[in-house]
């Protein structure tokens, strides 16, 4: 696709995943035969460590603090990123909604710390519910639970709103809830919101009382083998996810790299390896963002008015899509190169 929208509609909204898993206690902290592991961050691996050093940020591999909070907003703000989407993971003890362990969580570290920091008017934010992997929300009763632990984001002032709705976007949108999904509608009217708009990210029916539809990322060749395959492979698998339809917008992804090898254990017997992509470019990367702004262009009953983009990611090192820069990238092209498009839509 061209780029042909100059002058058309509102300038398109860029946002990007924020994975806060560079905080915390690593898990082997306290292994003697792991030495990198003393100071590191929870999901810090010795194969990042060792293999992937070209992923480490500028700042170091942790980021749980506000002058980096701060430093990253700067970086996303000035180079045409609109919002983070921080991950948001619940915590159930299996009786009511366990609040102390979703405050204590470090994965949540940085959503509290992008909401103090002095520069957090620049973006704004929004959650994206990690509902997998032992973080699922099952039944209504916890649906409606997490809706109201959420109210204090979805009334901030700096939220991501979608129609004048608060945007909340669902990782596993099979698992969504129609009755629990009526229940948080109904508790964000009485907060005295319009309502959600409730965003479920795969690539089946949306059929549970969803308002529009995204995914997270697009991954071919998810765990059926280590194979090594080109960024221009994962670009057209994206592209051919891009979908919505006026009953349900949708917000077109674009996967900024995808290589999980840092976070494979090659000695594992059970250990599924996934394809990867080691041959992106900025160049690539920006086209393909590029290429979303034209969909949205040609496609305007089927996405949203305020023509939303999501990234993935700004920080998922581990799979291998950031676009934060590193030391494998100081530079910020990454940054620089979707700058360069974004502006182009002044």
């Amino acid at each position: 696709m061209k780029n042909s929208r100059k002058g058309i509609g509102a300038r398109p909204m860029v946002g990007a995943y924020y994975f806060d898993g560079w905080g915390g206690r690593n898990a082997l902290a306290d292994d003697p035969t792991q030495p990198w592991a003393k100071d590191a961050p929870t999901h810090l691996t010795r194969r990042m460590v060792e293999e992937f050093p070209d992923r480490e940020p500028v700042w170091g591999w942790r980021a749980d603090s506000l002058e980096i909070m701060e430093r990253q907003i700067d970086l996303a703000a000035d180079h045409g990123i609109a919002f983070f989407a921080f991950c948001w993971y619940w915590h159930d003890n299996g009786q009511a909604i366990n609040k102390a362990a979703i405050r204590e969580d470090p994965k949540h570290t940085c959503l509290e710390l992008f909401l103090k920091a002095r520069n957090s008017h620049r973006m704004k934010f929004c959650l994206l519910v990690a509902n997998h992997d032992g973080f699922e929300i099952k039944g209504a009763a916890n649906w409606k639970a997490a809706g109201e632990f959420w109210l204090p984001y979805l009334k901030h002032e700096q939220h991501v709103t979608v129609g004048g709705k608060p945007l909340l976007l669902i990782f596993n949108s099979r698992d969504g809830d129609r009755d629990g999904f009526a229940a948080m509608q109904k508790s964000a009217g009485q907060a005295g919101l319009p309502g959600l708009a409730i965003a479920g990210c795969g690539g089946e029916v949306l059929d549970a009382g969803y308002t529009h539809q995204s995914r997270y990322n697009v991954v071919p060749g998810w765990e059926i083998g280590l194979e090594e395959h080109t960024y221009a492979e994962l670009t057209a698998a994206n592209q051919a996810a891009w979908r919505g339809s006026p009953a349900q917008p949708g917000m077109p992804i674009v996967t900024a790299g995808w290589d999980r090898r840092p976070w494979e254990n090659l000695a594992d017997p059970k250990q599924k390896f996934c394809w990867y992509h080691p041959d992106r470019t900025p160049e690539q990367f920006a086209a393909s963002v590029r290429d979303a702004f034209t969909w949205m262009d040609q496609n305007p009953e089927k996405t949203t008015a305020e023509r939303i983009v999501l990234v993935y990611a700004w920080n998922e090192l581990g799979e291998g899509g950031h676009i934060a820069p590193t030391k494998g990238d100081p530079e910020r092209k990454y940054l620089q190169a979707l700058k360069a498009i974004v502006d182009l839509e002044v």
